[in-house]
């Protein structure tokens, strides 16, 4: 997974790149088709905003989440994010599905 965290009118420490990559890491736990991350924390007046983009197979899911913190802005990305992605999985996992019928068992007529 490549992650592309970048901040408007905040400057990105390492304890926030870490964060990210550890809160991100458990989007893996739930659909590892994860290709591209895009990730954007900025600051607009006293609101905390961190926005992000995930490329997965076949879609691409995008969330954003605000509050007067920065960690709990991410916090609450990753749990929108998280709930997104368990979505899209059930939804590839429901078309799959769908189009395979179950096999029909051979039963015996009696005359």
């Amino acid at each position: 997974m490549q992650l592309n965290l970048t901040g408007h009118h905040v400057d990105i420490t390492d304890s926030m790149r870490n964060y990210v990559n550890e809160k991100l890491a458990r989007l893996t736990r739930h659909f590892d088709h994860v290709t591209n991350v895009h990730v954007i924390l900025s600051v607009e007046k006293l609101e905390q905003k961190a926005e992000a983009t995930l490329h997965v197979s076949g879609n691409d899911i995008f969330a954003e989440a605000v509050n007067e913190d920065m960690y709990a802005a991410i916090d609450a990305l990753v749990d929108k994010l998280d709930r997104q992605v368990i979505k899209h999985k059930e939804k590839l996992k429901s078309h799959r599905s769908n189009g395979q019928q179950p096999p029909l068992e051979a039963t015996e007529i009696p005359n």
